[in-house]
């Protein structure tokens, strides 16, 4: 049922559901059309990642499942974006590198954080974590808007500067949280 304390999980879901069909417009490598309504849903989902917590906070209708959806949501556009562009972007390894180490990155930190909930031990994100993840909807946005918007530009160059900013930041906030993981795993023994 849907009620305005259910919005915000409702927003989430939305951005899922949102995920694959952003996917298969990259995919689908049609320029400048399909770049463009593919840009046009990743900024919906962008943005009610924000607003979707903004109103849980606000309205006090935090839940279990929207703490447990949200980053999941998250990590399934960033990671469904990365490897869509990396089928259709033509910059090699200056794409690659920095996609990868943001997916490794994504993949561990998970499994850190699902360990150390079993610990009953929280691994709150950073604000450094937080400006990470608004570089790399940046940098995915500039990165699928270039050929969408061809006239624009320098937008991919722009994209791929953002994609390594947020690559060292993926970088740093994943060593500050592998650090406070082995001092509870130490710690446990």
């Amino acid at each position: 049922m849907f009620t305005l304390a259910s919005l915000p999980n409702w927003m989430t879901v939305m951005r899922i559901a949102i995920t694959p069909l952003v996917a298969m417009l990259i995919w689908s490598d049609i320029a400048p059309l399909g770049y463009q309504f593919a840009l046009y849903l990743y900024t919906i989902a962008s943005i009610t990642d924000y607003i979707d917590g903004f109103i849980a906070r606000r309205l006090k209708v935090e839940s279990h499942f929207g703490e447990m959806l949200d980053p999941i949501a998250d990590k399934l556009l960033i990671a469904a974006v990365l490897l869509a562009l990396a089928s259709v972007n033509k910059s090699g390894w200056l794409f690659l590198m920095p996609a990868l180490l943001i997916l490794i990155r994504e993949f561990m930190i998970s499994g850190l954080r699902e360990y150390l909930a079993k610990q009953n031990i929280s691994a709150p994100v950073t604000t450094l974590a937080k400006w990470k993840t608004t570089t790399q909807i940046l940098a995915l946005g500039f990165l699928m808007g270039a050929p969408g918007f061809p006239g624009f530009p320098f937008a991919n160059e722009i994209g791929l500067t953002l994609l390594w900013i947020a690559a060292i930041l993926t970088v740093q906030t994943g060593s500050v949280y592998v650090k406070g993981a082995l001092r509870h795993v130490a710690s446990l023994r």
